[in-house]
C-alpha cells in the first residue's frame, strides 16, 4: 500500500525537463575575464560608431533605467548571473562597432517586418533597426547599382569581422534561376556565398533561412534549402521560427559582441539560451495536460476555460524554443495564449510535419501518466482512474484505522 501511495505521490509530482544553467563560479570568473578583455579591445578600436544608443534612447522616451531593466532581462535570457548585467549594458553601447549585413533571399521580410513592425519600438528593435545593421535591404533607400556598392564597401571595410545575417531560404533548382538579385542579376546561391566568404560567421534568421521553411514543403518546386547546406567553412548559428523573436536575434549579436564568439549550440545550431527550452515544460497550459483535460473541438468548454491544446494538433511537446518565456509583440503574447496550438515552426520541415490540426500519433513522448501521443484519451482516461485509485487506498486506510480504533 505504501509503495502504491508513492507511485501516485511521485506520478503527480513529475517534472518538465529543465536546463541547469548554473557552471560554477570558476566558469563565470573565467567567462566575466574574457568578456572584460573584449569589450576593452571593442572600445579602443578606431571609432565605427555612428550614433551613440543613449541618444537614441531619450529620441524615444527611454531613459537609463529602462536600458538597464533591458540588459537585466538581456542578461536572464543569455542564462548568465546578474552581476555580467554592467556587462551587458556595456556590451549593447558597443554592438554598433560590430557591423551587420543583412541579406534577404527567398522570403516574405517577415522576420525584418517583426524587428519593425511596433508601436512602441523596444531597446531590441532600436539596436537592431537603427544602430548595428551596415545593410538591409528593407531598411535602406539605396537600390540598383547604389545599393551593390554599398554592399561591397561594407564588405571591404569590415572584411572578416562583420556578421552575416541571413533571411529567407535558398532554391537550387535551375542552377538557383528561381532567385536572383540586384542589377546584374546574381543567383541567392551565388549572393549568399559572396558575402558570407568574408563574414565572421553566418546567423540564419527565420525558418525559411535555417531549415527551408514553408518554401522547402513539398513538393518543394524551387529546390529550397537552408543556408547550412550552402554555406561551408564558416561558424553558422540557427534563430528559427517563423518569425524569429527580435530578443533572440539580439540575444546571439550580444553574446558575439561580449565573447567573440558564437553562443553554445545544440545539434541543429540552435543557441541553446533561447532554444533550450520545450515549449510543452513551459506552457500555461500544462496543468491541463497533466489534469488530462483537453480542448476537443474550436469553441467548447475546454476552449473557454484554456484546456491544454494538444487534441486540436499543439506541437509543443516536440518543439523546441522560447516563445512562451520571451513571447512576442513587446512579450504581449504568443501564439498558445492567443488560443491556437503550436504549431513546430523552429523545427525542420515545420510544414509538412507539424502545421496542421491533429495530434503526431507516432511520435511518443513522456507524459506525467506514462502516457503517449497515440492514447491522449486513454492518458486521461488513467488520470482519473489512478485519482480513483488513489481515493480507494485512502478510504481503505481509513476503514481499516477506523476498525483498530473501535476494537480499542
Amino acid at each position: 500500500m505504501i509503495e502504491k501511495r508513492e507511485a501516485l505521490a511521485k506520478m503527480f509530482s513529475a517534472k518538465g525537463s529543465k536546463i541547469n544553467t548554473n557552471r560554477g563560479a570558476e566558469y563565470y570568473d573565467s567567462l566575466m575575464q574574457t568578456m572584460t578583455k573584449r569589450l576593452e579591445e571593442l572600445e579602443s578600436t578606431p571609432a565605427a560608431s555612428k550614433v551613440s544608443i543613449h541618444a537614441i534612447l531619450d529620441a524615444e522616451g527611454l531613459d537609463r533605467r529602462d536600458f538597464m531593466k533591458w540588459a537585466s532581462a538581456a542578461c536572464a535570457a543569455l542564462m548568465l548571473p546578474s552581476n555580467f548585467t554592467p556587462l551587458i549594458a556595456r556590451a549593447a553601447e558597443l554592438m554598433n562597432r560590430v557591423p551587420i549585413i543583412w541579406i534577404e533571399l527567398q522570403d516574405c521580410a517577415g522576420n525584418s517586418e517583426a524587428i519593425l513592425r511596433s508601436d512602441s519600438p523596444t531597446i531590441d528593435e532600436l539596436i537592431l533597426e537603427t544602430i548595428s545593421l551596415e545593410f538591409n535591404e528593407t531598411l535602406m533607400s539605396a537600390a540598383g547599382h547604389a545599393a551593390e556598392a554599398h554592399l561591397e564597401e561594407a564588405m571591404h571595410t569590415f572584411k572578416g569581422k562583420y556578421l552575416c545575417v541571413v533571411e529567407g531560404s535558398v532554391p537550387l533548382a535551375m542552377n538557383g534561376l528561381y532567385g536572383t538579385i540586384g542589377a546584374k542579376g546574381e543567383t541567392f546561391v551565388d549572393h549568399l556565398n559572396h558575402v558570407a566568404k568574408n563574414s565572421a560567421a553566418v546567423v540564419a534568421v527565420g525558418t525559411c533561412a535555417t531549415f527551408g521553411g514553408v518554401p522547402a514543403a513539398s513538393p518543394n518546386p524551387t529546390g529550397a534549402v537552408g543556408v547550412q547546406d550552402v554555406v561551408r567553412g564558416k561558424p553558422i548559428i540557427n534563430i528559427p521560427a517563423c518569425p524569429a523573436n527580435p530578443a533572440n536575434i539580439t540575444g546571439t549579436i550580444l553574446h558575439y559582441v561580449l565573447s567573440g564568439q558564437i553562443p553554445e549550440l545544440d545539434h541543429l545550431n540552435r543557441p541553446k539560451f533561447a532554444f533550450g527550452y520545450r515549449i510543452h515544460d513551459n506552457c500555461e497550459r500544462r496543468a491541463h495536460f497533466d489534469a488530462g483535460e483537453f480542448v476537443e473541438e474550436w469553441g467548447d468548454k475546454g476552449a473557454q476555460n484554456n484546456f491544454c491544446l494538444y487534441k486540436m494538433g499543439c506541437k509543443g511537446p516536440m518543439t523546441f524554443n522560447n516563445c512562451s518565456i520571451v513571447r512576442y509583440n513587446s512579450g504581449t503574447n504568443w501564439p498558445i495564449g492567443a488560443g491556437h496550438g503550436c504549431i513546430g515552426c523552429s523545427e525542420p520541415q515545420f510544414w509538412d510535419k507539424y502545421a496542421q490540426e491533429r495530434p503526431m500519433a507516432d511520435t511518443h513522448f513522456k507524459a506525467p501518466g506514462g502516457g503517449v501521443e497515440k492514447t491522449v484519451d486513454e492518458f486521461g482516461l488513467g488520470l482519473v482512474t489512478a485519482a480513483g485509485i488513489g481515493i480507494g487506498i485512502h478510504a481503505v486506510a481509513s476503514i481499516i484505522a477506523g476498525k483498530k480504533e473501535g476494537e480499542e
